[in-house]
């Protein structure tokens, strides 16, 4: 299995800093963040990394071809535009060999044993597997009773996708944490679904694909720890951790 790890983002959270850097650079306790991503995936038995690049680009692919981390690790380029997360990943469907691919975004730092993830998709044989959690917001992935997706809805304004999605009382209301898995039975459906070098969310795309396809959820583990360091406070909150640790 590879992964494709999500390192493109502009970052205009922790401005002034991503004025000069990209975002995946930011240290972490002595370590920038996309190290500590990568050494984790590779932890769980990923044998290649792919990281897509935009922002300061150039930065991140120095940095990464100064570094040994015992797999190869190549650059999917979108310097002449971002595609998202969606678009990215379908950008780099050519390098994943008909292969599982985890996909992790560079901003988020966890200690949640990511071979758990993927054990757990293979023995589903899902089409794609979600790590879930309970952040506080309004915006929801709807799951059923046994953590099938159904769709996405706002809790404060009442949009859901699909159009047409009726929720029931046990369905369960959850967080993309920014990690997931795809097989290849789905992910080369993204080159249909939109053109090349288009933007697209990749959790639009599961939304469309949820009746057909086997798209399930994991829920993180109540004592793992979750940061998105993206943000200023929990950045700080993700340095304490790695520093007591």
């Amino acid at each position: 299995m590879k992964a494709f790890v999500l390192a493109a983002g502009v970052g205009s959270r922790l401005k002034p800093w991503t004025d000069h850097h990209p975002k995946a650079l930011v240290d972490i306790a002595g370590k920038p963040m996309i190290q500590r991503v990568i050494e984790n995936v590779v932890s769980s038995g990923i044998d290649g990394v792919v990281v897509n690049v935009h922002h300061f680009s150039e930065q991140i692919v120095d940095f990464l071809g100064s570094h040994d981390f015992g797999v190869n690790v190549m650059i999917s380029d979108e310097s002449s535009l971002l595609l998202d997360t969606g678009g990215g990943l379908r950008k780099a469907v050519n390098r994943f060999d008909e292969e599982d691919v985890l996909v992790h975004n560079a901003d988020i730092l966890t200690d949640f044993d990511l071979s758990k993830l993927i054990a757990i998709h293979k023995a589903g044989g899902n089409d794609a597997t979600l790590l879930l959690g309970d952040r506080s917001s309004s915006r929801k992935l709807v799951f059923d009773k046994d953590l099938q997706l159904k769709g996405w809805t706002n809790t404060a304004t009442g949009e859901v996708k699909p159009g047409n999605l009726v929720t029931a009382p046990d369905d369960k209301f959850l967080s993309f944490q920014g990690i997931h898995i795809l097989s290849p039975g789905l992910y080369n459906r993204l080159i249909d679904y939109r053109p090349a070098e288009t933007p697209f969310s990749i959790i639009d795309f599961y939304i469309e694909h949820a009746a057909t396809h086997n798209i399930a959820g994991v829920t993180i583990d109540e004592n793992a720890r979750w940061f998105d360091v993206g943000k200023p406070a929990t950045l700080e909150e993700a340095i304490r951790y790695m520093t007591d640790k």
